[in-house]
């Protein structure tokens, strides 16, 4: 299954809610979970920089990506990028056939 990586931002006003921070997070994960069953999370980590979190998962499609990124700006997320990412060993396999 392909993996991607969902950075996310905050809207200001979600940024604000610190002490709910575990609340809201749970409350996304489990909608993901409920719309996107397919979806494998490997990691999450929150970042101090101009995201406020990254999620590193396996999504079957990249259909299944988008609806995993428009279910956080749904929740609350003012930006969410969701990139594709190669293994780095098939990252070498392929520049040997260019």
């Amino acid at each position: 299954m392909p993996t991607y990586v969902l950075f996310t931002k905050l809207s200001p006003e979600i940024s604000r809610q610190m002490k709910e921070r575990g609340k809201l997070g749970r409350a996304w994960l489990d909608q993901v979970k409920e719309k996107c069953p397919d979806v494998n999370f490997i990691a999450h980590y929150a970042l101090l920089g101009e995201y406020d979190f990254m999620d590193i998962y396996e999504a079957p499609d990249e259909e299944t990506a988008a609806k995993v990124s428009m279910i956080s700006l749904a929740n609350g997320a003012f930006e969410a990028k969701s990139m594709i990412a190669i293994p780095y060993k098939r990252f070498l396999e392929l520049t040997q056939e260019i």
